[in-house]
């Protein structure tokens, strides 16, 4: 069988680029369940790829995670944001930017867009300033691809109310918190349509998972031509 010596040096040079996929959304519409099923569905086709989360993914960021989401804590709209974006600057510095240089598919629940959302639209800190305070964190990283569930706040809410384990602290915002919340994320993907693709939940998890993977499977098509 002939093989293309130049071709091969081409894939390998596309796939040392990497490819950063982050899931946004608000709390309770999904975003481990189909973050982790698109893990396991590269996984299965043989993708170098790595799952992490935000908050969290290294030793520091855990850390402060627990701080930030336990119920009992109060944490002033500064503090929150602050705690946020040094939980960004270890998971970007530690996790995701090494496993780019690496060439890996690095899927994380949650990025630079929640804190736009949650503190930008929903807690009313400046887009702007919240904008320049990424940049810092993340050295003007952003993901290649951002999947966007979208799921009725009152319906997300009825889904971590029937949750076994503890909800954490801003599960126990008000409806209008998180009704800013999602109206803030469907504003970055009005500004963002490239990068940030709409996923309406469906009642069937499999369902979901699939217009998932077709939107990831042409992104990856795009992206492998035109690099």
């Amino acid at each position: 069988m002939f093989f293309d010596i130049s071709i091969y040096f081409l894939y390998t040079k596309i796939i040392m680029k990497g490819f950063f996929i982050t899931f946004e959304g608000i709390d309770g519409c999904g975003k481990t369940t189909q973050a982790i099923l698109l893990y396991k569905y590269l996984k299965k086709k043989k993708y170098n790829v790595i799952h992490t989360r935000e908050p969290g993914g290294t030793v520091v960021a855990e850390y402060l995670r627990k701080l930030i989401l336990n119920p009992e804590t109060k944490i002033l709209p500064n503090t929150e944001l602050l705690l946020y974006l040094s939980c960004r600057s270890e998971i970007t510095a530690k996790i995701i930017k090494p496993a780019i240089e690496k060439g890996k598919i690095i899927i994380c629940e949650r990025f630079s867009d929640s804190t736009s959302a949650y503190q930008g639209y929903a807690r009313g800190f400046n887009l702007n300033f919240i904008n320049k305070l990424n940049n810092f964190v993340t050295e003007g990283l952003k993901p290649d691809l951002t999947i966007l569930l979208d799921l009725d706040v009152k319906n997300a809410l009825n889904k971590i109310y029937r949750r076994k384990k503890l909800k954490d602290r801003l599960d126990n915002e008000t409806v209008k918190f998180h009704q800013k919340v999602r109206n803030g994320f469907l504003k970055l993907k009005e500004k963002e349509p490239y990068r940030i693709k709409l996923v309406k939940i469906e009642e069937s998890i499999n369902k979901t998972h699939q217009k998932i993977v077709k939107i990831v499977e042409n992104e990856f098509k795009k992206y492998f031509r035109t690099k």
